[in-house]
Protein backbone atom coordinates (compact mmCIF):
# COMPACT_ATOMS: atom_id res chain seq x y z
CA UNK A 1 0.00 0.00 0.00
CA UNK A 2 1.15 3.45 -0.63
CA UNK A 3 1.76 6.01 1.92
CA UNK A 4 -1.00 8.38 1.89
CA UNK A 5 -2.37 11.42 3.88
CA UNK A 6 -6.15 12.13 4.90
CA UNK A 7 -7.62 15.39 5.11
CA UNK A 8 -10.72 16.08 7.17
CA UNK A 9 -13.09 18.20 9.15
CA UNK A 10 -14.81 16.67 12.33
CA UNK A 11 -16.53 18.08 15.36
CA UNK A 12 -19.17 20.00 13.38
CA UNK A 13 -16.73 21.71 11.11
CA UNK A 14 -14.80 22.90 13.93
CA UNK A 15 -11.75 21.20 13.56
CA UNK A 16 -9.41 20.68 10.96
CA UNK A 17 -7.30 16.82 10.93
CA UNK A 18 -4.61 15.35 8.70
CA UNK A 19 -3.63 11.99 9.16
CA UNK A 20 -0.82 10.12 7.67
CA UNK A 21 1.03 6.98 7.09
CA UNK A 22 4.46 7.65 6.05
CA UNK A 23 6.24 4.09 6.14
CA UNK A 24 7.60 3.47 3.49
CA UNK A 25 8.70 7.60 2.30
CA UNK A 26 10.78 7.01 5.97
CA UNK A 27 12.25 3.98 5.11
CA UNK A 28 13.94 4.92 1.66
CA UNK A 29 14.92 8.20 3.94
CA UNK A 30 16.98 5.57 5.89
CA UNK A 31 18.08 3.74 2.98
CA UNK A 32 19.09 6.96 1.03
CA UNK A 33 21.08 8.55 4.22
CA UNK A 34 22.17 5.05 6.02
CA UNK A 35 20.60 6.59 9.01
CA UNK A 36 21.14 5.19 12.70
CA UNK A 37 17.73 4.84 14.40
CA UNK A 38 17.82 7.53 16.69
CA UNK A 39 18.46 10.10 13.35
CA UNK A 40 16.30 7.93 11.35
CA UNK A 41 13.64 8.22 13.71
CA UNK A 42 14.47 12.21 13.98
CA UNK A 43 14.09 12.40 10.06
CA UNK A 44 11.19 10.31 9.90
CA UNK A 45 9.13 12.77 11.80
CA UNK A 46 10.43 15.62 10.65
CA UNK A 47 9.34 14.05 6.89
CA UNK A 48 6.12 13.16 7.66
CA UNK A 49 4.94 16.38 9.72
CA UNK A 50 6.87 18.57 6.43
CA UNK A 51 4.48 15.98 4.11
CA UNK A 52 1.73 16.92 5.94
CA UNK A 53 2.36 20.54 5.84
CA UNK A 54 2.80 20.82 2.33
CA UNK A 55 -0.53 19.53 1.55
CA UNK A 56 -2.05 22.97 3.65
CA UNK A 57 -1.22 24.79 0.45
CA UNK A 58 -3.16 24.84 -2.93
CA UNK A 59 -1.52 26.79 -4.97
CA UNK A 60 2.08 24.97 -5.76
CA UNK A 61 4.41 26.59 -2.88
CA UNK A 62 6.94 24.99 -2.28
CA UNK A 63 8.40 24.43 1.33
CA UNK A 64 11.88 24.46 2.94
CA UNK A 65 11.63 23.39 6.23
CA UNK A 66 15.05 23.46 8.63
CA UNK A 67 15.35 22.51 11.99
CA UNK A 68 19.30 23.68 13.11
CA UNK A 69 19.50 21.93 16.75
CA UNK A 70 22.71 21.87 18.72
CA UNK A 71 22.59 18.27 19.24
CA UNK A 72 24.76 15.44 17.26
CA UNK A 73 22.46 15.57 14.30
CA UNK A 74 22.75 18.89 13.13
CA UNK A 75 20.75 20.17 10.17
CA UNK A 76 18.21 18.53 9.14
CA UNK A 77 16.35 20.20 6.00
CA UNK A 78 13.32 19.06 3.71
CA UNK A 79 12.21 20.51 0.71
CA UNK A 80 7.86 19.36 0.18
CA UNK A 81 5.63 20.38 -2.26
CA UNK A 82 2.03 18.69 -2.80
CA UNK A 83 2.99 15.69 -0.58
CA UNK A 84 6.20 14.97 -2.55
CA UNK A 85 9.25 15.33 0.33
CA UNK A 86 13.53 14.94 0.06
CA UNK A 87 15.64 15.77 2.95
CA UNK A 88 19.60 16.66 3.84
CA UNK A 89 20.60 15.30 7.47
CA UNK A 90 24.20 16.70 8.18
CA UNK A 91 25.07 13.74 10.48
CA UNK A 92 23.00 10.36 9.91
CA UNK A 93 25.15 8.22 12.46
CA UNK A 94 23.27 9.01 15.72
CA UNK A 95 21.93 6.53 18.14
CA UNK A 96 21.08 7.84 21.47
CA UNK A 97 18.42 5.97 23.63
CA UNK A 98 17.41 7.00 27.29
CA UNK A 99 19.16 5.62 29.70
CA UNK A 100 16.30 5.81 32.57
CA UNK A 101 13.04 7.02 33.44
CA UNK A 102 9.53 5.61 32.44
CA UNK A 103 11.29 5.99 28.81
CA UNK A 104 14.22 3.95 29.48
CA UNK A 105 15.69 1.95 26.19
CA UNK A 106 13.58 4.45 23.80
CA UNK A 107 15.08 6.31 21.01
CA UNK A 108 16.09 9.57 22.68
CA UNK A 109 15.43 11.43 19.82
CA UNK A 110 14.94 15.41 21.91
CA UNK A 111 18.51 15.40 23.06
CA UNK A 112 19.74 13.70 19.70
CA UNK A 113 18.38 16.97 17.98
CA UNK A 114 19.07 19.15 20.91
CA UNK A 115 17.86 23.25 20.89
CA UNK A 116 17.53 25.59 18.37
CA UNK A 117 15.04 27.07 15.88
CA UNK A 118 12.61 25.18 13.09
CA UNK A 119 12.55 27.58 9.87
CA UNK A 120 9.97 27.35 7.31
CA UNK A 121 10.22 29.05 3.84
CA UNK A 122 7.64 29.23 1.56
CA UNK A 123 8.54 30.14 -2.17
CA UNK A 124 5.10 30.81 -3.90
CA UNK A 125 6.18 32.33 -7.82
CA UNK A 126 9.69 33.00 -6.72
CA UNK A 127 8.43 34.65 -3.32
CA UNK A 128 9.94 33.88 -0.72
CA UNK A 129 8.70 34.38 2.98
CA UNK A 130 10.43 32.39 6.26
CA UNK A 131 9.04 32.53 9.41
CA UNK A 132 10.77 30.21 12.06
CA UNK A 133 9.91 29.26 16.12
CA UNK A 134 12.89 28.02 18.47
CA UNK A 135 12.77 23.96 19.40
CA UNK A 136 10.62 23.53 22.36
CA UNK A 137 11.85 19.73 23.18
CA UNK A 138 13.90 18.61 19.46
CA UNK A 139 11.07 15.31 19.63
CA UNK A 140 9.89 17.44 16.36
CA UNK A 141 5.69 16.94 17.26
CA UNK A 142 6.27 19.21 20.37
CA UNK A 143 8.27 21.87 17.77
CA UNK A 144 5.55 21.89 15.06
CA UNK A 145 2.45 22.21 17.66
CA UNK A 146 4.91 25.56 18.56
CA UNK A 147 5.33 26.58 15.18
CA UNK A 148 1.74 26.76 14.33
CA UNK A 149 0.86 28.56 17.58
CA UNK A 150 4.07 31.01 17.51
CA UNK A 151 4.39 31.51 13.75
CA UNK A 152 0.66 30.95 12.25
CA UNK A 153 -1.50 31.95 14.86
CA UNK A 154 -3.32 28.48 14.67
CA UNK A 155 -3.92 26.19 17.68
CA UNK A 156 -2.51 22.91 16.80
CA UNK A 157 -1.30 19.54 18.03
CA UNK A 158 1.30 17.69 16.11
CA UNK A 159 1.86 13.55 16.61
CA UNK A 160 4.44 11.79 14.90
CA UNK A 161 5.99 8.45 15.60
CA UNK A 162 8.92 5.70 14.12
CA UNK A 163 9.10 2.38 14.96
CA UNK A 164 12.62 1.22 13.85
CA UNK A 165 13.06 -2.84 13.75
CA UNK A 166 16.38 -4.20 15.30
CA UNK A 167 17.75 -0.70 15.23
CA UNK A 168 17.86 -0.58 11.59
CA UNK A 169 15.06 -0.45 9.29
CA UNK A 170 11.70 1.71 9.62
CA UNK A 171 9.09 -0.59 10.06
CA UNK A 172 6.04 1.86 10.49
CA UNK A 173 6.14 5.71 10.72
CA UNK A 174 3.16 8.21 10.97
CA UNK A 175 1.58 11.28 12.66
CA UNK A 176 -1.27 13.98 12.66
CA UNK A 177 -1.80 17.39 12.91
CA UNK A 178 -4.79 19.13 14.54
CA UNK A 179 -5.82 22.66 13.64
CA UNK A 180 -8.83 24.52 15.73
CA UNK A 181 -10.49 26.46 13.61
CA UNK A 182 -11.63 30.23 14.84
CA UNK A 183 -15.33 29.33 15.54
CA UNK A 184 -14.58 26.13 17.53
CA UNK A 185 -16.91 25.84 20.80
CA UNK A 186 -15.62 25.36 24.26
CA UNK A 187 -17.06 21.78 24.38
CA UNK A 188 -15.31 20.74 21.09
CA UNK A 189 -12.02 22.31 22.65
CA UNK A 190 -12.47 20.31 25.92
CA UNK A 191 -13.40 17.08 24.03
CA UNK A 192 -10.36 17.11 21.90
CA UNK A 193 -7.89 17.92 24.85
CA UNK A 194 -8.88 14.82 26.74
CA UNK A 195 -8.57 12.58 23.65
CA UNK A 196 -4.90 13.93 22.88
CA UNK A 197 -4.21 13.43 26.28
CA UNK A 198 -4.82 9.92 26.15
CA UNK A 199 -3.22 9.15 22.79
CA UNK A 200 0.44 8.69 24.85
CA UNK A 201 2.40 7.79 21.68
CA UNK A 202 1.97 7.22 18.25
CA UNK A 203 4.41 4.69 17.88
CA UNK A 204 2.50 2.30 19.58
CA UNK A 205 -0.83 2.88 17.58
CA UNK A 206 1.77 2.07 14.74
CA UNK A 207 2.75 -0.97 16.30
CA UNK A 208 -0.81 -2.47 16.91
CA UNK A 209 -1.20 -1.42 12.83
CA UNK A 210 -3.61 1.34 13.33
CA UNK A 211 -4.37 3.38 9.90
CA UNK A 212 -4.83 6.59 9.00
CA UNK A 213 -8.44 5.84 9.11
CA UNK A 214 -8.41 4.59 12.37
CA UNK A 215 -6.03 7.33 13.81
CA UNK A 216 -8.52 9.91 12.34
CA UNK A 217 -11.65 8.22 13.66
CA UNK A 218 -9.89 8.17 17.66
CA UNK A 219 -8.59 11.84 16.98
CA UNK A 220 -11.94 13.13 15.85
CA UNK A 221 -14.29 10.50 18.17
CA UNK A 222 -15.79 9.73 15.04
CA UNK A 223 -16.87 12.41 13.93
CA UNK A 224 -14.59 12.92 10.77
CA UNK A 225 -15.99 13.84 7.22
CA UNK A 226 -13.03 13.11 5.08
CA UNK A 227 -12.28 15.66 1.99
CA UNK A 228 -9.23 14.37 0.30
CA UNK A 229 -6.81 11.83 0.41
CA UNK A 230 -3.45 12.22 -1.18
CA UNK A 231 -0.62 9.93 -1.75
CA UNK A 232 2.49 11.05 -0.73
CA UNK A 233 6.20 10.42 -1.46
CA UNK A 234 10.52 10.52 -0.95
CA UNK A 235 11.22 11.54 -4.76
CA UNK A 236 14.55 13.09 -5.36
CA UNK A 237 14.15 14.19 -9.01
CA UNK A 238 17.91 15.28 -9.24
CA UNK A 239 18.76 14.57 -13.07
CA UNK A 240 22.28 14.44 -14.71
CA UNK A 241 21.33 17.92 -16.94
CA UNK A 242 20.62 19.96 -13.61
CA UNK A 243 24.23 19.40 -12.64
CA UNK A 244 25.83 19.79 -15.86
CA UNK A 245 24.02 23.32 -15.69
CA UNK A 246 24.94 24.13 -12.20
CA UNK A 247 28.56 23.38 -12.59
CA UNK A 248 28.32 25.10 -16.05
CA UNK A 249 27.42 28.21 -13.96
CA UNK A 250 31.06 28.56 -12.02
CA UNK A 251 33.44 30.72 -14.16
CA UNK A 252 35.58 29.84 -16.52
CA UNK A 253 39.10 30.12 -14.17
CA UNK A 254 37.38 28.12 -11.55
CA UNK A 255 36.52 25.33 -14.48
CA UNK A 256 39.60 25.53 -15.92
CA UNK A 257 41.01 24.96 -12.90
CA UNK A 258 39.04 21.36 -12.29
CA UNK A 259 39.96 20.21 -15.86
CA UNK A 260 43.26 20.75 -15.45
CA UNK A 261 44.06 19.35 -11.60
CA UNK A 262 41.47 16.32 -11.43
CA UNK A 263 40.84 15.94 -15.40
CA UNK A 264 37.07 15.45 -14.43
CA UNK A 265 34.56 16.80 -12.12
CA UNK A 266 32.22 14.66 -9.53
CA UNK A 267 29.11 15.59 -8.16
CA UNK A 268 26.82 13.47 -5.46
CA UNK A 269 23.30 14.63 -5.08
CA UNK A 270 22.74 15.76 -1.41
CA UNK A 271 19.20 14.64 -1.21
CA UNK A 272 19.85 10.70 -2.88
CA UNK A 273 23.60 10.35 -2.74
CA UNK A 274 23.76 8.95 -6.58
CA UNK A 275 26.68 10.42 -8.41
CA UNK A 276 27.28 12.08 -11.33
CA UNK A 277 29.90 11.87 -13.19
CA UNK A 278 31.69 14.79 -15.69
CA UNK A 279 34.81 14.16 -17.87
CA UNK A 280 37.07 15.96 -19.41
CA UNK A 281 35.33 16.81 -22.31
CA UNK A 282 32.09 17.88 -20.14
CA UNK A 283 34.19 19.94 -18.81
CA UNK A 284 35.84 21.43 -21.77
CA UNK A 285 32.77 21.84 -23.39
CA UNK A 286 31.33 24.27 -20.10
CA UNK A 287 34.32 26.42 -20.79
CA UNK A 288 34.12 26.45 -24.51
CA UNK A 289 30.27 28.17 -24.16
CA UNK A 290 32.41 30.83 -22.15
CA UNK A 291 34.52 32.09 -24.69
Amino acid sequence: MKDYTLIALAYNKEVRIYTSISTKLVEKSRKLHQTLPTASAAMGRFLTASAMMSLMYKDGERLTLKIEGDGPIGQMTVEAKSGVVRSTIQNPNVYMVYEDGPKKGKLNVGNAVGQGNLFVTKDWKDNYFTSSSPLQTGEIGDDFTYYYAASEQTPSAVGLGVLVLNGKKVIQAGGFIIQVLPHASEKTLNRLEEIIKNVTSITDLLKDHHTAEDMLNMLSDNTAEILEKHDIKYHCGCTRKKYFNALSRLNKEALEEILHEDKQAEVVCQYCNKKYLFTAEDLQLMIDKKK
